[in-house]
Formats: structure tokens, C-alpha cells, sequence
């Protein structure tokens, strides 16, 4: 595996950037053991071992299962033109009958690591509680396959879900979009992909801590380098992997990087949440201001104290049930309006 090195190895804090947010005092003793699996500043070496190390950390069958209360099985279905198959996970409420609406699911890991059953334990929780049909997309990750690789392989997965609905007993008209990190900046490229080809048509996108900018040169950005979970040297690993050559020219899509995006309007309604001590806050804070400003529908939630992943990586936490219970709210408003 060869990548360009990061573009900002060693970034300082400019003093513009002010001084780091503290960490939730839950959370905080959570990130000495996190970053002995997961450190802050991610280097292109380290990529191969932190794969070894989330494949280890895959949700396995049985905790799919729930005890029989989630039937599930895996799928590949078509990729893009000339490109491997794409595998889907697909899960549903046993005995459950529809049609039921559907979450689309992408995951994260940087656009460098993971695959579709990582971190899935919150969607699985929707899949009982709201009585949904859950597909999780697995795509291919850079550096091996550039942009658009991962779209393509997102946008595959959509489109093949949406024109077999009725086959997964669920409800073309109530499909939501969602994905955490890397998965929420490929949920916000989908989006804009579907509204600019004029569908599918989505009932909303869900984004969580989403990864949006490859130019990585927010206040939020520099303030938190070197702390938390996915610093900025971590983001311009996951950002230079993607892009190559194309990072930082003027020829970068929305659909790469969808901070680039000069038109919000059109899109479905809107879910974004973000820690406020992590590299992500301030180019989230950024998108929902965007589809405020086109005239859009957005809600948006900047969790005090939070690093990048915080619920995932620290379920019990106060903030970390806030937060959950903040996005089965949305969803139940969405789904049963």
C-alpha cells in the first residue's frame, strides 16, 4: 500500500484557533484506552494494522440476531460498470410485516478503514424499536480506490435497494440515508447525487459527526490536533487517500467533498450532529447553516464536551444516551409524519 504522505504532518494551532473545548468529564478517561486501538493522529503506515484491528471489532452474528428478534442475511448485488459486487447486510424486525421504511446505512473509518457491520449497534437498536428495515452498504476504501470508487459503490447499493423495495418488504416512499464519520460525508454526497439525478427520492439523511471537508483548515480543525479520536493529521490521511493529486485543486466535487456544495437547496430533511470538541464541529456547523440558508429543513446538535465517535466508542455515557436519543426522536418524527 503506497499513499502520498498527510499534507499537514505536524499541524500547529494557529493562535487564531483559540484553545481546545474541554472533554465531557465522562467521557475524558475513555480516550487514554481508546488510543491505545484507535490513536488521535492516524499516519498512512498505520492504516493496515487498524484494519486488523476493526475487522476484530465487527458485530458478529449473533449480536445481529438480538435473540431472535432481527432476521438477517448478506447480499451482493451489482456494482458500478466494470467494478466488483457490492455487499449489503440487510436486517429486519422478525416477524414483523410491511411495508416497512428503511434506513440506508454507510459506514465509517475515514474512507480508509471498516466495512458494513462496524459500529452498527445503534441502527441494529432502530431496527427493533422503530421497526425498520436496516441495509448497510460495504464499499471499497482508499488508497487502493480513489474517488469516486466509494460512491459509486454507495450509490450502487442505493439504487439496488430502492428498485427491490418490495422484495425487502419495505416502503420506497420512507427510505432514509445515515452514516457516522466518513460514512456521513459519503450519506451527504448521496444525497446531493440523488437530487442532482433526480432521485431516488429520500426521506431524509441523517449525518453523524460527518466528515465534509477535504481542506481540513477550520478553527475546529486546529484546535483539536493532536487530542480526542481523529485529529487532523488523521483527516488529511483520509482525505489525501481519497483524493490523490485532485486535493486541494479547484476541481474537487460536492460529490467528493460536500463542503464544496454552492446549492443546499432541494435536499430532504436534515439530521447533524457533532461534538464540540472535535475536528469536525465547525465544517458541521457550516452545513446546516448552508441548508438554513437555501431554505431547507435541518436540525442540528453540537454535543458539549464530545470527541469524534463518542457514542460509539462510549455507549453508556450521559451525553453519549443523549445523543442516541436525540436521533431515534428525529427518525420517529420523520417516519410516522
Amino acid at each position: 500500500m503506497t499513499i502520498a504522505s498527510p499534507s499537514d504532518p505536524m499541524p500547529a494551532r494557529p493562535a487564531h484557533a483559540g484553545t481546545p473545548p474541554p472533554f465531557d468529564p465522562e467521557l475524558e478517561p475513555a480516550l487514554g484506552p481508546l488510543s491505545e486501538r484507535l490513536p488521535a493522529a492516524i499516519t498512512p503506515g498505520a492504516i493496515p494494522a487498524l484494519r486488523r484491528t476493526l475487522h476484530r471489532m465487527r458485530t458478529p452474528d449473533e449480536e445481529i440476531r438480538r435473540g431472535g428478534a432481527i432476521e438477517f442475511e448478506e447480499r451482493l448485488v451489482s456494482g458500478p460498470p466494470g467494478a466488483p459486487d457490492v455487499p449489503l447486510l440487510l436486517c429486519r424486525p422478525s416477524g414483523v410485516r410491511g411495508p416497512l421504511p428503511l434506513v440506508y446505512f454507510t459506514h465509517g473509518g475515514g474512507m480508509i478503514l471498516g466495512d458494513n457491520r462496524n459500529l452498527i449497534g445503534e441502527m441494529l437498536d432502530w431496527v427493533v424499536e422503530l421497526e425498520i428495515v436496516l441495509v448497510s452498504v460495504d464499499y471499497r476504501l482508499a488508497p487502493e480506490h480513489p474517488y469516486p470508487a466509494a460512491l459509486d459503490d454507495v450509490w450502487a447499493g442505493l439504487t439496488w435497494t430502492v428498485d427491490h423495495a418490495d422484495e425487502l418488504d419495505a416502503d420506497p416512499g420512507r427510505v432514509v440515508v445515515s452514516g457516522p464519520s466518513a460514512g456521513g460525508g459519503l450519506t451527504a454526497a448521496l444525497t446531493l447525487l440523488a437530487r442532482d439525478r433526480g432521485g431516488p427520492r429520500l426521506a431524509g439523511q441523517l449525518l453523524v459527526c460527518p466528515m465534509l471537508d477535504e481542506r481540513n483548515n477550520t478553527p475546529s480543525s486546529h484546535q483539536m490536533a493532536g487530542l480526542g479520536a481523529w485529529d487532523r493529521t488523521s483527516n488529511n490521511t483520509g482525505w489525501d487517500a481519497l483524493l490523490g493529486p485532485l486535493r486541494g485543486t479547484p476541481d474537487i466535487p460536492a460529490y467528493a467533498s460536500p463542503a464544496h456544495a454552492q446549492d443546499l437547496s432541494g435536499l430532504p430533511p436534515t439530521f447533524l450532529d457533532v461534538g464540540s470538541a472535535e475536528t469536525f464541529r465547525d465544517e458541521v456547523v457550516a452545513f446546516a447553516s448552508g441548508v438554513w440558508q437555501a431554505g431547507g429543513v435541518a436540525e442540528l446538535h453540537v454535543w458539549p464536551g464530545g470527541f469524534h465517535g463518542f457514542d460509539a466508542l462510549v455507549p453508556e455515557a450521559t451525553l453519549s444516551k443523549a445523543a442516541r436519543a436525540a436521533r431515534l426522536r428525529w427518525l420517529q418524527r420523520l417516519l410516522n409524519g
